[in-house]
């Protein structure tokens, strides 16, 4: 689901206040590796608006430290290129665009875009890169503000991915109505992550950790052990859920309604908002998923929010091995078979 508007100096996302997945990089982990022959490097630099994290494992430091320099100038040239606060981004001359002519954008774009159209047919709707459209949520620190029913309701008209036209062989993507506007939060963030582990294995890196607000992606182990991920109660933070271990090539997907919100009246409004009221999600707190590829989380932990917990089981059943765990407003917490195996090896 699409990050609702932000002040302009934002990034293509705000810093998450919690997240819901946090690797388990212990002081004893790190007293040990500081003692093992393989040198470890863990460096943190801010992109997609939030503090990203590259842990890698390797036998020549210097090696290791240029593939992290070069991994992190990658994710911020995407981040350039998908940002909606740059107006000089190619989704941002999209939006500007929008009812009037065909924008041409590069080819890595066109391919958030095309993924954005798959997951919309996917979830009959419920993920839509249009629903930035709805720009009168305003979640950023200092312009938090509550919107006039009527002016979600007009801009709501503004929503519809079926309108979001890619010509593939021209490189060009256009929003058919004036007014239209993309917004790619939901679903750029992990590409970008995913661009970074993919520098790292080109520079010859085997073993890696990339984190990015609670979104997670690993490749192979760390001092010949699995990598071990947290998952939190997005209602009681320092309360735990459970963890699993993951080696191998792996991803843990969160999306959730405490990374940007604020209280009206006593209720939380948080910017996962619903292409189909243009009002922030109900029933379900957050969601983390664990996959082998990006592929086959993106986009999905926000689009359960939108279509709650029963359709969001029924979509982890039709997915077969996903592993999904929901955490319901009722304070229910369910877990798919798969999650439950990955929980109870840990």
């Amino acid at each position: 689901m699409p990050q609702a508007s932000a002040p302009a100096s934002s990034h293509l996302l705000s810093r998450r206040r919690v997240a819901l997945a946090i690797p388990l990089l212990g002081s004893a982990l790190w007293a040990a590796t500081a003692k093992a022959s393989t040198p470890v490097l863990r460096t943190q630099r801010p992109v997609v608006g939030t503090a990203v994290d590259i842990v890698v494992e390797g036998a020549d430091a210097q090696q290791l430290r240029s593939a992290t320099e070069h991994a992190f100038a990658r994710m911020r040239e995407l981040e350039a290129l998908l940002s909606k606060y740059d107006p000089q981004s190619p989704v941002s001359r999209v939006s500007a665009a929008a009812g009037k002519h065909p924008v041409a954008v590069p080819p890595a774009v066109m391919a958030v875009l095309r993924e954005a159209q798959r997951i919309h047919a996917v979830t009959d709707g419920a993920f839509d890169v249009t629903v930035g459209g709805l720009k009168a949520w305003h979640f950023g620190e200092g312009v938090q503000q509550m919107p006039q029913a009527e002016e979600v309701a007009r801009q709501l008209s503004l929503v519809g991915a079926q309108d979001l036209v890619l010509d593939t062989n021209a490189g060009t993507a256009f929003l058919r109505r004036r007014g239209m506007a993309l917004d790619l939060g939901g679903i750029a963030k992990l590409p970008i992550l995913e661009a970074g582990m993919r520098v790292l294995q080109e520079h010859g890196i085997d073993n890696a950790m990339v984190n990015g607000g609670g979104d997670v992606l690993v490749r192979g182990q760390m001092q010949g052990r699995a990598w071990r991920v947290g998952l939190r109660d997005p209602r009681t933070p320092s309360q735990l859920l459970g963890a699993v271990s993951l080696q191998g090539s792996a991803v843990v997907a969160s999306s959730g309604d405490y990374e940007r919100y604020f209280l009206h009246q006593g209720q939380r409004q948080h910017h996962v908002l619903n292409p189909r009221t243009g009002w922030p999600t109900t029933g379900v707190h957050g969601v983390s998923l664990i996959a082998s590829s990006v592929a086959e989380v993106n986009g999905l932990g926000a689009s359960i929010m939108v279509m709650g917990a029963d359709a969001g089981k029924a979509l982890a059943h039709q997915q077969g091995n996903l592993a999904v765990l929901i955490a319901q407003s009722n304070g229910q917490v369910w877990k798919s078979p798969a999650m439950a195996r990955q929980l109870g090896a840990a």
